[in-house]
C-alpha cells in the first residue's frame, strides 16, 4: 500500500505540529526575522521566505516509517574503549556552523525554516510591538462606486426593469400555455358566426366549452405575476484609487549612524506596507542629502555614508523636481517621509519652511518627519521637547497642514509613533505637529 500525501502542509509535518513548533521556537524565529528584516529591501519587507535559526535542541516533530522495529544489537569492529552496558556520551559541541569542524570556539548547526507572507509579517510587526489593530487600515476609508450588477427579485419600485420583467412574463406564459387574447377573440367570433347561421348545437357546445376553458386559464395565469418582476441590482465596488508615490528623504551625513538609519528603514517599511494596502500601485523614490541632494537606489540610500554639511532644502528642491518630471499631481497621490537627526544649517531653515509651506505641502497627501537618535538619549515620544535646529524650524509651520513629526530613539517606539502619525481622524482634520 502506498500513501500519497497531497495536503498543503509539508509531508510529515501536520498543521498542529507546525503550530507547536512555532510556539516553541517563537523567540528564535522572531530574532531571525528581526535580523533578516534589516537586510531586506523596503518592497520585500512584508514577504515571507526562508530564515535560519540555530538548532539549539529545537526539532520539529516528524513521523517516519521504519523498516525495522524493537531493540537491535550492532557489532562494530575496532572497539577498544567500551564494553557491553556502557553509555556512549554525546560528543562535545565544537566551533563552526553546520558540519564544518573547528579547533576552537563554540557554534551551533543552523535550521532553515520557511515562513509564509502572513507569518513573516506577523512576526515582523510583533518585533515592533504592534497591537492587534495593526491589521486594520490605519487611516482613511475606502471609497466605493455603485455599478450595475445584474438583476434581483427584490428592490425598490424605482429600480424595476420593465424589459426584463416582460421577458420573464412572456417566458412563463409560454411555458404554462396561457391563451393569447387573439385566440380568445377568434373563438368568440366563430361562436357568434355559428349562432347567426344556426349551426349544430353540439358544435356550439364544444366551442363554448373551449372558450370557457381558455378564459379560466387566462384568469388563473396572469399576464404579469410577482415572480416575473425583476429589479436592477447595484453592487458597491471599490473605487479605483489613483497611484501613489512615496518619497523617502534622509540625511546621510556623518552624524547619521547605522542605528539611526535602521530606525529610519523600519519606519519607511511600515509606511510602504501601509500604502500598499490602500493603493494597488506604489512607487518609492529615495533621496539622500548632505549639502547636496541626489536620487539613489535603496542600497545606496541606506548603506552609503558621505561627508559634508547638512542642507535640508536641497532634498526638498530635488523632490519637487522629480514630482514635476514624473509624478503629475493630478494622477498621483504624493506621500513624503523624512528622517534626520535634526541637524541643519541655521540659514537654511527659512528656505525649508518656505519650500514646505508654499510648494510641497499643498500637493502632498501627507508629510511625516521622524527625528531619530541614539537609545541612550532617553527621550520618549511625547516627552521633553527636543532642541535641534530642524525641530524648532518645523514647529513654526502654520497649523492645519498635512504635516506631523515625532521623535524616535528605540525600535519599540517606531509603531506607536507611526500609529500617531497615521491615526484615523475626522474628515477635514489634518495631521498635528507635536
Amino acid at each position: 500500500m502506498h500513501i500519497i500525501d497531497r495536503r498543503l502542509n509539508p509531508g510529515g509535518k501536520s498543521f498542529a505540529n507546525r503550530q507547536r513548533f512555532l510556539r516553541r521556537a517563537r523567540a528564535q524565529v522572531r530574532k531571525a526575522v528581526r535580523e533578516a528584516s534589516s537586510q531586506r529591501s523596503i518592497k520585500d519587507a512584508g514577504k515571507g521566505g526562508e530564515i535560519s535559526i540555530p538548532a539549539g535542541g529545537v526539532h520539529e516533530p516528524v513521523l517516519r516509517r521504519s523498516s525495522q522495529g524493537g531493540v537491535r544489537d550492532y557489532v562494530l569492529p575496532g572497539n577498544k574503549k567500551y564494553i557491553e552496558g556502557d553509555g556512549i556520551p554525546r560528543p562535545d559541541q565544537q566551533g563552526g556552523q553546520g558540519s564544518r569542524a573547528s579547533d576552537s570556539g563554540e557554534g551551533e548547526d543552523e535550521f532553515r525554516f520557511a515562513l509564509s507572507d502572513e507569518e513573516y509579517l506577523d512576526l515582523y510587526l510583533e518585533d515592533l510591538e504592534l497591537p492587534d489593530l495593526a491589521k486594520r487600515q490605519v487611516a482613511g476609508a475606502t471609497s466605493f462606486q455603485w455599478r450595475q450588477a445584474g438583476y434581483s427579485v427584490s428592490g425598490p419600485p424605482s429600480r424595476i426593469s420593465v424589459p426584463r420583467t416582460l421577458r420573464h412574463s412572456m417566458s412563463r406564459r409560454i411555458a404554462l400555455k396561457r391563451p393569447k387574447a387573439e385566440e380568445i377573440a377568434a373563438l368568440r367570433d366563430e361562436i357568434e358566426k355559428l349562432e347567426r347561421e344556426g349551426g349544430h348545437f353540439e358544435e356550439l357546445q364544444k366551442l363554448r366549452a373551449e372558450l370557457e376553458l381558455r378564459l379560466t386559464r387566462s384568469k388563473r395565469i396572469p399576464y404579469i405575476d410577482p415572480v416575473d418582476v425583476r429589479y436592477r441590482r447595484l453592487e458597491a465596488n471599490p473605487k479605483p484609487i489613483a497611484k501613489a508615490v512615496m518619497f523617502c528623504l534622509m540625511d546621510v551625513s556623518g552624524s547619521m549612524n547605522e542605528h539611526m538609519k535602521d530606525l529610519a528603514k523600519r519606519f519607511y517599511s511600515l509606511l510602504y506596507l501601509f500604502l500598499t494596502r490602500r493603493y494597488e500601485h506604489v512607487d518609492v523614490v529615495f533621496i539622500r542629502h548632505t549639502h547636496e541632494a541626489s536620487e539613489v537606489d535603496e542600497q545606496t540610500f541606506f548603506y552609503s555614508r558621505e561627508t559634508g554639511g547638512t542642507v535640508v532644502s536641497t532634498a526638498l528642491f530635488k523632490m519637487m523636481d522629480i514630482v514635476r518630471a514624473r509624478y503629475p499631481v493630478s494622477e498621483w497621490n504624493i506621500y513624503a517621509a523624512q528622517a534626520s537627526d535634526g541637524d541643519n544649517t541655521s540659514s537654511d531653515n527659512s528656505v525649508v519652511l518656505a519650500q514646505l509651506t508654499d510648494v510641497i505641502l499643498p500637493v502632498c497627501q501627507y508629510y511625516a518627519y521622524v527625528e531619530v537618535g541614539m537609545e541612550d538619549d532617553d527621550v520618549h515620544p511625547g516627552g521633553a521637547e527636543p532642541s535641534t535646529n530642524l525641530w524648532r524650524a518645523y514647529k513654526r509651520l502654520p497649523p492645519g497642514q498635512p504635516f506631523a513629526m515625532r521623535k524616535v530613539r528605540h525600535r519599540r517606539d517606531i509603531y506607536p509613533v507611526f500609529r500617531e502619525l497615521f491615526a484615523r481622524r475626522p474628515e477635514g482634520v489634518a495631521g498635528d505637529v507635536a
